[in-house]
């Protein structure tokens, strides 16, 4: 039997956290069970998913009797026991590159923009503060990012191949350019002591993610549940 047939992944298809191990499991090219969880009719909340995580959030693995929760925690989990299709370079330097990105977007950037904190924010501070507060915190990543990239990126974010900062900066991309309406090519900061209009780096890669056919079966339109969901507006 082939050992990828008992992977489930407990995901929602318009979770970005979920695409990215989508992502990376199209890119490795192992088979898995879908398993949808509505996060907008609180199914994280059940019983059941609980016990695979009490955090509530989504995505969730199981491989076996390995239970592991924390899209990074996964992507590190599934590089090391399935070491095909590596999402990690062999040069210490890219690694460590790819392993920074991948924190940033995970931890400083995708988990303050969430729809649930913008609206605490909203509720606390002011109807408009929400959005005020992610875009500012969307600015800051980004830019943040291009710093870190400019001398490592061509056709995608650490080279020519597609390794684990693709698998974090894709989704988040696509998801704020969309949620936000965003148009990559020109938003940014303004500036009157540096060019800071615009982020080329990350416009370009998100250009390039959308030939991948990975990418593209990973996104949220694809997904099985993605009928059951309407963005909000």
């Amino acid at each position: 039997m082939n050992s990828s047939s008992k992977l489930v992944l407990y995901n929602f298809s318009h979770s970005s956290c979920s695409w990215r191990v989508r992502f990376a499991l199209k890119l490795k090219g192992l088979d898995y069970e879908y398993k949808a969880v509505n996060l907008v009719k609180g199914e994280q909340f059940s019983r059941e998913f609980e016990q695979l995580n009490p955090l509530h959030y989504v995505p969730v693995l199981v491989d076996g009797d390995v239970v592991v929760s924390d899209s990074l925690a996964i992507l590190l989990y599934l590089e090391e026991k399935y070491p095909q299709r590596a999402l990690l370079p062999d040069d210490h330097q890219r690694k460590a590159l790819n392993l920074q990105v991948a924190s940033i977007v995970c931890s400083s950037i995708q988990p303050l923009h969430m729809v649930t904190l913008a609206k605490r924010i909203e509720e606390k501070v002011g109807p408009e503060e929400g959005i005020l507060w992610a875009l500012s915190i969307i600015e800051k990543g980004f830019y943040a990012l291009e710093k870190l990239l400019k001398d490592f990126a061509t056709r995608f974010a650490t080279g020519e191949e597609l390794y684990m900062a693709d698998m974090f900066l894709a989704p988040e991309i696509d998801t704020v350019a969309k949620r936000f309406n965003i148009d990559m090519l020109v938003y940014g900061l303004e500036s009157c002591d540096r060019d800071r209009s615009a982020y080329p780096i990350l416009s370009r890669v998100y250009e390039a993610y959308k030939t991948v056919p990975e990418f593209l079966a990973a996104s949220p339109e694809a997904q099985p549940d993605a009928v059951f969901f309407t963005p909000p507006a």
